[in-house]
């Protein structure tokens, strides 16, 4: 018989970095738990993508996050379909401005949730399968989680915890479960937009003097999750030398 497939639980999976990271590990061969919140219409579409190359590789998860009591059930539902759990990337986030002065509570709780306490609650559900199949977790994180942006102080923050988080687990996972994250630079613009001249000046402050594109951080994914044997409690910046100038 077939050995079976290594199995991904993806977090904000259904667009951007996320898509792009569930692309690269099924053409990889692994097998996808993918979680999205509402964006039902591109998850359809990458469902039936995914479906067209290996029938019944994937699984669809629809959750709100900041829903303690639906992580420990998204872990078990993979499970229940694939039996296994590999791989946990954590790549749902939420970012928007919080200036001093004018930020709130429910700013704070909504960046805090997405950006540290899912991945946290996520990862201990799936750490017993995870260490049942000598698996790994790779977090995303961001560069301004050690240097700041202006007027995110909250989002920094969180990202910050993120940061923590992959190293705590990286100690307290070991030596089963390898952790690790990926803090990209300029690969998307934010949804909200951006003027061209902070573009700009976003770019010539790249060592790279360019963006990146998702799939330079889900090539980062896959080596992180497949290739990088000895590798955890890391950073791996994917940020064309950003964080050389900020």
């Amino acid at each position: 018989m077939d050995a079976p497939r290594p199995v991904a639980l993806i977090t904000g999976a259904s667009r951007r970095i996320g898509a792009a990271i569930a692309r690269r590990l099924h053409t990889a061969g692994y097998d996808l738990a993918l979680h999205h919140r509402r964006d039902d219409d591109r998850m359809d579409a990458l469902l039936a993508e995914l479906e067209s190359q290996r029938t019944g590789s994937t699984l669809e998860l629809r959750a709100e996050l900041a829903d303690l009591d639906a992580l420990p059930l998204m872990v078990a539902d993979t499970v229940m379909r694939f039996s296994r759990i590999d791989v946990l990337v954590n790549n749902a986030s939420a970012f928007f401005p919080t200036p001093v002065g004018h930020a709130t509570a429910e700013q704070w709780d909504a960046l805090f949730s997405a950006n540290a306490r899912a991945p946290f609650f996520l990862s201990q559900a799936a750490a017993p399968h995870l260490r049942a199949a000598g698996g790994c977790i790779v977090n995303l994180v961001d560069i301004y989680a050690q240097r700041p942006l202006r007027d995110h102080p909250i989002y920094c923050m969180a990202k910050a915890a993120l940061v923590m988080l992959t190293r705590a687990l990286a100690k307290d996972l070991g030596p089963q479960v390898r952790v690790n994250a990926i803090a990209p630079g300029v690969v998307l613009w934010p949804e909200a937009g951006i003027d061209d001249e902070r573009q700009h000046k976003l770019l010539d402050s790249t060592a790279l003097k360019r963006a990146g594109e998702p799939q330079d951080v889900a090539d980062a994914a896959l080596y992180l999750v497949r290739d990088a044997r000895y590798t955890t409690g890391e950073i791996l910046r994917v940020d064309g030398g950003r964080s050389l100038t900020i």
